[in-house]
């Protein structure tokens, strides 16, 4: 069966355990190799993205697509990295400024 790409926006996207991530907003191509390389969600799930973050889901995750995407790997939490504080001893250790 083939599907257009265009078919897929809109649809479902469903985690292997059934959670809902949210809905197809865009597809990813990598137009040199011919072939879908992510689909972009950009109102995710709060329980599965932290602050809901727009994300890009690598298609080699998906298990089906039919009325809904079905993934067949999605991390249990997506969050983003901190960078580390700048303490008062990172303060002290710095050269005086000329």
């Amino acid at each position: 069966m083939l599907v257009e790409m265009t078919e897929l926006l809109g649809r479902q996207i469903y985690t292997p355990d059934g959670r809902l991530l949210g809905e197809v907003d865009n597809v990813i191509v990598d137009v040199e190799a011919a072939k879908i390389d992510g689909i972009y969600v950009d109102e995710t799930s709060p329980m599965l993205v932290e602050d809901s973050r727009p994300t890009n889901v690598p298609y080699r995750w998906v298990s089906a697509v039919n009325d809904v995407v079905l993934l067949k790997y999605f991390p249990k939490r997506v969050s983003l990295k901190k960078a580390p504080a700048r303490g008062a001893k990172d303060v002290a250790a710095a050269p005086p400024a000329q």
